[in-house]
């Protein structure tokens, strides 16, 4: 079995989860739209640092002898020198993280003013 077939239900994963936040955030602030763009700016930029830090790191350990790849798993496709199943990981967090926040923090604020209250209620 290839690294791609063994990573790709996790990109898949990550990315229904970041698809079904997007359209859930659009649906409950269809009004925020420039908010949703510098966020969209964040993650492509987050996205873009770790595949090069993927890519220097990567080729560094493969140039350096401390890991390699079997040819039969991996497509044969690299960016210098590190194969291109190792992108699919960074890809999938900086889908899932930021979605994954999102969801627990709209949360968070309606759990936070429960505990002051009951705080507040038990000291009078």
């Amino acid at each position: 079995m290839t690294g791609i077939l063994i990573s790709l239900p996790f990109l898949a994963i990550a990315a229904i989860v970041f698809a079904l936040e997007r359209w859930r955030d659009r649906r409950l602030r269809p009004e925020d739209a420039a908010r949703r763009r510098r966020r969209a700016t964040a993650i492509l930029l987050a996205a873009l640092a770790l595949v090069v830090l993927t890519t220097v790191f990567d080729s560094l350990m493969v140039a350096a002898a401390l890991t390699d790849y079997r040819p039969e798993a991996v497509t044969g496709l690299r960016l210098w020198l590190a194969p291109i199943e190792d992108f699919l990981y960074p890809i999938a967090g900086v889908l899932l993280l930021p979605a994954v926040f999102d969801l627990l923090r709209r949360r968070a604020p309606a759990v936070a003013v429960d505990v002051a209250e009951s705080a507040s209620g038990e000291r009078g």
